[in-house]
């Protein structure tokens, strides 16, 4: 829902720093698996009960997400650079709830709803950029983008929301989770209406 609005303040100073980080040879990959590693770290913090020394390299992931896009702008953009970004911002989403349980074991039932809410929603959103992509659909509502983006109640800057929350107040991850999963499958839902209007049955 925030996506939008976000990327028009964040994009100005992503893409200065992008055109810097491409004139010293940084590729977008490497940005993009940085992040990745980045976000990763963050999950294995959480797991070991260091949630709030987590938020440094969960906060970093995300700026390197932002930035690996700003940099391939200003070099060149790759169909498998785009793939890369996709699933990798899909490995971070899994595994912070995972660190959470993996922690407290006590939270597996709202962890494994969280996941379930996580995977329902990545559905729709990959099924509605596939049909996008084959009736050349385009957006650039929320930035210039290998896939096309729906908008949803939930997007990026919500899930970094949660998860920054989730980082200060852990003792809270059930309740936390719960309605943020719920709020999700309300996300894909929405997403699975869109999909019958915008592609009818033939």
């Amino acid at each position: 829902m925030l996506d939008g609005m976000m990327r028009r303040v964040i994009d100005p100073p992503l893409d200065r720093i992008g055109r810097r980080l491409a004139g010293y040879g940084v590729t977008a990959d490497a940005v993009t698996l940085a992040g990745l590693g980045l976000g990763v770290l963050a999950a294995v913090l959480i797991a070991l009960g260091w949630p709030g020394p987590a938020l440094v390299p969960l906060l970093a992931s995300r700026l390197a997400d932002g930035l690996d896009g700003a940099v391939a702008r200003a070099s060149r953009k790759t169909d498998f650079g785009g793939y890369l970004d996709v699933i990798s911002d899909f490995l971070f989403y899994g595994a912070v709830p995972l660190g959470f349980v993996v922690m407290d074991p006590a939270n597996g039932t709202a962890g494994a709803f969280l996941l379930l809410s996580f995977y329902f929603n990545g559905a729709t959103f990959l099924g509605f950029a596939i049909l996008a992509e084959r009736r050349k659909m385009e957006t650039s509502a929320r930035g210039t983008k290998s896939l096309y983006f729906t908008g949803g109640l939930l997007e990026g800057t919500e899930t970094i929301a949660f998860f920054v929350a989730l980082c200060l107040l852990p003792g809270w991850f059930a309740p936390l989770a719960w309605g943020f999963g719920a709020l999700c499958f309300v996300t894909a839902a929405s997403r699975v209406l869109l999909a019958r209007k915008v592609f009818p049955p033939e």
